[in-house]
């Protein structure tokens, strides 16, 4: 049985651990272990679902030289790494503002040469309700680029299964409505304000790739029905 190791067993990571386990041998742990166990560095795939704070580059590369060498690392990168676009873009588009995120990605992809890179949109599903789980009262309007949890970990599994082991891809749900239309929904769903708006953002993060390459059907392709 092939072993998956998950370095950040948090929001995402537990979940996942859990359905992984239904084919895999799987170890999750949270980035406050220390995790000294060689058996976790064997891992024949090792996902890294933490936070980028806390020296993150410092981390990635500590995981890169633990990693056995022909083992598969999927990162968990996130699509704020195309904050300067502002229309349709996809994983082809070339990027050349500088932030922690491209670095992340580009310091993997020059260390090991099986990685796959998963850029995630706003991770929403469950307890995260959208206009509901921040504290922010004043919202800029536009095009969402949300994707569900499940979404999230049914995708990880297939590729898992399909042995996808380099690439980038967005994970972004394939509907955009605005930020504005969802937190009016979840306002009458939830009892929460509407929030007040202004500007508008026309940036669409595309995830055509994920559909057409790996024939993937969304459970959630639509963030306005995310909450049912």
């Amino acid at each position: 049985m092939k072993k998956v190791g998950i370095f950040g067993c948090g929001w995402l990571g537990k979940p996942l651990s859990l359905e992984l386990e239904k084919e895999f041998e799987v170890e999750c742990f949270s980035r406050e272990t220390t995790k000294d166990d060689a058996q976790f560095w064997q891992s024949d795939t090792l996902i890294i679902a933490m936070h980028t704070k806390d020296n993150y580059l410092t981390t990635l590369k500590k995981i890169a030289a633990l990693t056995k060498p022909d083992a598969n690392i999927i990162l968990m990168s996130s699509t704020s790494v195309y904050k300067e676009f502002d229309g349709d873009v996809d994983e082809s588009a070339v990027i050349s503002q500088s932030s922690l995120i491209k670095e992340a990605e580009e310091l993997l992809l020059g260390l090991r040469e099986r990685v796959l890179v998963l850029r995630l949109g706003g991770l929403m599903g469950e307890d995260r309700v959208a206009g509901r789980w921040k504290s922010a009262t004043k919202f800029q309007d536009g095009y969402v680029n949300y994707i569900h949890r499940d979404d999230v970990i049914a995708i990880i599994k297939w590729m898992l299964e399909c042995g996808i082991t380099q690439g980038i891809y967005n994970l972004v749900a394939p509907l955009h409505p605005t930020r504005l239309e969802i937190h009016q929904r979840n306002a009458q769903n939830f009892s929460v304000d509407v929030g007040e708006f202004e500007g508008f953002t026309k940036r669409r993060v595309l995830s055509d790739k994920v559909i057409k390459e790996l024939g993937y059907s969304f459970k959630y392709p639509n963030p306005l029905e995310f909450w049912g």
